[in-house]
């Protein structure tokens, strides 16, 4: 099954689906939900026409059909029996939701979409709605209270307030507008060095209780602050994810806050440790402790930032810069033990300790 935005030729088959939708209600016993014509033929041309209809397309037939609605909802605003978990999240809703007869599967595509397709998600049904409800809750959708809907019923309200799925639309943005910039910094910040802490960062989150689309964020802008100088870039970097309007659509302040002491504290050379499971799992993942490419990004970033050093004196300060950082008694510290760093360090010190066999490894790097 394929998501597509709707077209006002698919209006009538949507219109059959909620018709269908409705006799199901009925047959349950739910003769309170979708009453009066809800939805009307307007209403869902008004959805296309605002772009928030999609309906699901399994091989030629429009299998299913809901509304997906980014921002803050007006009839959530207020909630009886329970409260929303972090209720300043930027969140996505889903309505509308109905399936064609004889079609299955139409809720787990669907859901999968949106999930995809936002950090955060509610939903609503009414009380009576055994299937809808059976279906959310599977999915993972906590009951959160009761809510009222613009009629003046009440609707039981659910929230997913981590979809656990990379958000699409963001990492379009960080793709489209973030990764770029790696490409004007040294040779061992290329965007190649993004996307490799952007990997590893990902991999390690699978061993913790963290949120994919903060990991994956955090790796993205941790090393940006090079536009102001390698000095302070980690400062730099915590900043720009702070200074950043669109991450808003995806993160809350406190979400934010987090994310910026993270790229803050990956520095390798940083005095304390991080601040969080987040910070830890970047800065780890920024270590990306390969032998020969340490000693490789060692003498790209000498020869990009010290063009003035000869080849001897190049040797020289990759040498004091590869023991001062990775030697025994070296500044970097690692965190995680699900990482293959620790080993990947022993295996890098030996060369450093083998200066013979490290200046072979120079002298290939440097040529």
């Amino acid at each position: 099954m394929k998501i597509r935005k709707a077209t006002i030729g698919d209006i009538r088959d949507i219109l059959k689906i909620y018709d269908h939708a409705r006799e199901l209600m009925r047959r349950e016993g739910n003769d309170c939900q979708w009453v009066n014509g809800y939805p009307s033929e307007e209403l869902v041309k008004e959805d296309i026409e605002r772009g928030i209809s999609f309906v699901v397309v399994d091989g030629e037939d429009i299998a299913g059909a809901f509304a997906f609605i980014e921002g803050r909802d007006a009839t959530y605003e207020y909630i009886e029996d329970g409260c929303w978990e972090e209720d300043d999240r930027p969140y996505a809703t889903i309505h509308r939701m109905g399936r064609a007869q004889g079609k299955h599967g139409v809720f787990k595509a669907s859901l999968d979409w949106c999930r995809r397709h936002a950090t955060s998600l509610r939903i609503d049904t009414h009380e009576k709605n055994r299937t809808m409800r059976m279906l959310i809750e599977r999915e993972g959708f906590s009951r959160r209270g009761i809510i009222y809907i613009a009629d003046g019923t009440q609707r039981i309200a659910y929230q997913l307030v981590d979809t656990g799925y990379l958000c699409e639309p963001l990492k379009e943005y960080v793709e489209s507008e973030i990764l770029p910039r790696y490409e004007h910094f040294d040779d061992a910040h290329k965007k190649s060095h993004a996307l490799s802490v952007i990997k590893n960062s990902l991999q390690l989150a699978q061993y913790y209780n963290v949120e994919i689309n903060m990991v994956y964020t955090i790796a993205a802008y941790h090393d940006t602050g090079l536009v102001d100088g390698r000095e302070r870039h980690h400062i730099i970097s915590g900043e720009i994810i702070m200074g950043d309007a669109k991450l808003r659509r995806w993160f809350s302040k406190k979400q934010l806050d987090v994310m910026a002491e993270a790229a803050e504290d990956h520095r390798a050379s940083a005095h304390h440790e991080p601040r969080s499971i987040y910070g830890k799992i970047v800065a780890e993942a920024d270590r990306d402790i390969e032998p020969l490419k340490i000693v490789r990004r060692t003498v790209e970033f000498g020869l990009s930032n010290h063009p003035e050093l000869d080849k001897e004196q190049q040797w020289q300060r990759a040498v004091e810069h590869l023991e001062e950082k990775y030697g025994e008694n070296g500044y970097l510290k690692l965190f995680l033990p699900e990482s293959p760093n620790a080993q990947n360090l022993k295996e890098l010190r030996i060369l450093i300790a083998d200066k013979e066999k490290l200046r072979a490894v120079f002298e290939k790097m440097y040529n």
